[in-house]
């Protein structure tokens, strides 16, 4: 009877195809809306979290640990202050210290972002579990006046090995900001990574102090034209500040010691910020948000299913005469009351599907282009335990809120469905 029961709540919603459709899309709107949210959320994490491993401290001017760590490693906001070169090198030169990779920021490329370093970012930069850096075509640069571009660069703008590319001071959108008298030439692209490194440029450090030379008051000084690049290249192009420096220790034991070193040392003030600690903070700060967003989705959730009941309420002093017939053809009053929750729950399950399939559509087109916007890929996507726990709920929910119509189908007479009434 079971299946039977199944079979004419399936036929009786297609009777009602036009009401059941919209029931079934209310409920996958607000499924999709909540199971975005959870993994937009969860897979900006797992991105940001991918984002660089293996580096014990990133040490920049005393900003802020959350600023910090967005311009330095995701590219996100600017740097407000800087620090000088000979703090870098005291810092490079300490015993506890096995690496440094100094980084320079402020520039830019049609909206990517411009990082000077030197070979040691190839060598010690770590994303995801601790995965290396690796050039899919050429090498790194070796001239002041070459560049390698991430993956996402060299796709969206056509560049190869060989490219000419003119770069603009600051972010803006170029024009009379370009240092357009000494463009450079790409000698290496970078395999895809999934990182902001995937839409950077890197150049060298003295790249970056060769093309400001006529920049000092940060326009372009009308005599820098008269400087040329032989000029150029007999100056000490060694950069008077660097933005942030990674670090990497001799023993991980001591990064507590280390990091408190930093930031108390006499001279300069720094700040040195333990990457993990930084992203903690950071969603703590976002933790809130999230909470809401979430608990928004779940309304939503809820109005979707309070249209399950109202799609099945509108319709059950319609149905009066169907539900006499079948109580007159040997219908029980159990069989009307599976009748009415079966179909609740055909509409929940169907909706909570549709839902799951919608945002896994809505993802897979929106995740290319939230990574070109932000530089952040967003991970973690595909069918997961969330999507399958959060049908059942939708699926429970639904069949309970379908008991309402059914004890209601229930007190109906037969003989009220039966009269005809003038």
């Amino acid at each position: 009877m079971g299946l039977s029961i199944l079979g004419l709540a399936w036929r009786s919603l297609m009777n009602r195809r036009g009401s059941a459709l919209l029931t079934v899309l209310a409920v996958a709107l607000s499924v999709a809306l909540f199971l975005g949210v959870d993994k937009v959320r969860n897979g900006a994490r797992e991105g940001f979290d991918n984002t660089i491993s293996g580096t014990d401290l990133i040490v920049g001017a005393p900003t802020g640990q959350i600023n910090l760590l967005l311009y330095s490693v995701f590219r996100l906001g600017s740097a407000t202050a800087e620090i000088s070169w000979d703090t870098y090198q005291s810092i490079a030169e300490r015993d506890d210290i096995a690496w440094t990779v100094p980084i320079s920021l402020g520039d830019s490329h049609r909206g990517f972002r411009v990082v000077g370093t030197n070979g040691s970012y190839f060598e010690h930069y770590r994303h995801g579990n601790g995965t290396p850096l690796r050039l899919a075509e050429g090498e790194a640069f070796g001239d002041i006046y070459e560049a390698v571009i991430g993956a996402d660069v060299a796709g969206e703008l056509g560049y190869g090995l060989g490219s000419e590319i003119v770069l603009t001071h600051g972010l803006g959108a170029g024009g009379l900001t370009d240092h357009e008298d000494r463009p450079f030439i790409v000698t290496g692209v970078m395999a895809a990574t999934g990182t902001p490194v995937d839409r950077s440029i890197h150049i060298p450090l003295e790249g970056v102090t060769a093309i400001h030379v006529g920049w000092e008051s940060g326009t372009r000084s009308p005599f820098a034209d008269t400087i040329s690049d032989d000029m150029i290249r007999g100056f000490d192009l060694t950069p008077k500040s660097i933005t942030a420096v990674f670090v990497g220790l001799e023993q991980r034991g001591t990064i507590l010691r280390t990091q408190r070193a930093l930031n108390t040392q006499a001279g300069e003030p720094l700040l040195a910020i333990i990457p993990g600690m930084a992203l903690g903070e950071l969603w703590q700060v976002t933790g809130i948000v999230e909470r809401a967003l979430i608990a928004v989705s779940i309304f939503v959730i809820a109005v979707g299913l309070v249209s399950v009941l109202t799609s099945i309420l509108t319709s059950l002093n319609e149905r009066r005469r169907e539900m006499a017939i079948l109580r007159a053809t040997g219908a029980r009053p159990g069989h009307i009351f599976f009748l009415m929750v079966a179909e609740a729950s055909l509409l929940g399950l169907s909706g909570a599907i549709a839902g799951v399939l919608l945002v896994q559509l809505g993802l897979l087109i929106a995740g290319p282009m939230l990574n070109s916007t932000y530089g952040i890929g967003i991970g973690g996507l595909g069918i997961s335990a969330i999507d399958g726990w959060t049908v059942l709920a939708v699926f429970g929910a639904a069949t309970l809120i379908g008991t309402i119509p059914a004890v209601m189908a229930l007190r109906r007479s037969l003989a009220d469905g039966l009269t005809v009434k003038l």
